[in-house]
C-alpha cells in the first residue's frame, strides 16, 4: 500500500506518493488540499494508498529533498521513480527533462529531440502530466522562443520557480542523455525575456 503525505514549508504543501523504497509520485501547491488532490491523481490506477498525518521514515527523508529542491539548496533526488505505468516514451521524456540542471532551461523541442523526436507538443503534455514535479523539474521546459509556454501550476508559479533558480549563467551547453545530448540555456535568457530581476 502507498501511503500520501504532505507537509506545509513556508506558504507551500509539498507532497510525496510512495512505499517504503521508491517514489509513485511528488507535487507541491499553495494549499493543502491541492497537493493531496495532485498527488491523487498521479497514484497508478488500482494501486491501494493511504494518507497518513505522520510521515514514515522513507517519506520524511523525500519530504526533506523536495524542500531543498524548493529552497534551492539542492538538485539531486537520489530516490528510485516508479514509472513501469508510464508509457516508455513518456518516461524517456521525464528522464530527458530530470537531467535540465539547476540554473537552465531547455526548449519542448530539444526535450523532444533527445527523447527520440515525437515533437514538442508531445512533450508539453508530458509534462502537463508529470507526476514528479518538481524532481522531474517541468518548470524548466519552455519554448523555443525562451518564452514560459504552458504549466499546469500557473504561469506566474513557473517564473517564480525559474526566478529563484536563476544562477547567474551566460551561455548554453550541452547536457549528456543516454548517448545523445539536450542543449541547455541559462534561466538568465526566459526572465530577461519578461523583464525579470533575479530576487
Amino acid at each position: 500500500m502507498l501511503g500520501v503525505y504532505v507537509k506545509r514549508f513556508d506558504n507551500v504543501w509539498l507532497g510525496v506518493a510512495c512505499d517504503d523504497h521508491r517514489v509513485y509520485a511528488t507535487t507541491f501547491a499553495f494549499d493543502e488540499d491541492k497537493a493531496v488532490r495532485s498527488l491523487l491523481e498521479s497514484i497508478p490506477f488500482g494501486v491501494e494508498f493511504q494518507q497518513f498525518a505522520k510521515a514514515s521514515p522513507f517519506a520524511r527523508g523525500v519530504l526533506k529533498v523536495l524542500i531543498d529542491y524548493f529552497d534551492v539548496k539542492g538538485d539531486g533526488f537520489g530516490f528510485e521513480l516508479a514509472m513501469e505505468h508510464l508509457t516508455p516514451h513518456t518516461q524517456r521524456v521525464l528522464c530527458v527533462a530530470s537531467k535540465i540542471p539547476l540554473g537552465y532551461v531547455a526548449s519542448y523541442g530539444a526535450v523532444a529531440k533527445a527523447a527520440g523526436g515525437k515533437g514538442a507538443r508531445v512533450v508539453g503534455n508530458c509534462m502537463h502530466r508529470n507526476p514528479f514535479a518538481p524532481v522531474v523539474p517541468c518548470h524548466r521546459v519552455v519554448s523555443s522562443a525562451m518564452g514560459l509556454g504552458g504549466y499546469g501550476g500557473g504561469l506566474d508559479v513557473k517564473l517564480t520557480f525559474l526566478r529563484r533558480e536563476d544562477q547567474g549563467f551566460a551561455g548554453s551547453r550541452e547536457v549528456a542523455v543516454d548517448g545523445g545530448k539536450l542543449v541547455v540555456h541559462p534561466v538568465g535568457e526566459v526572465l530577461k525575456r519578461f523583464g525579470v530581476d533575479k530576487r
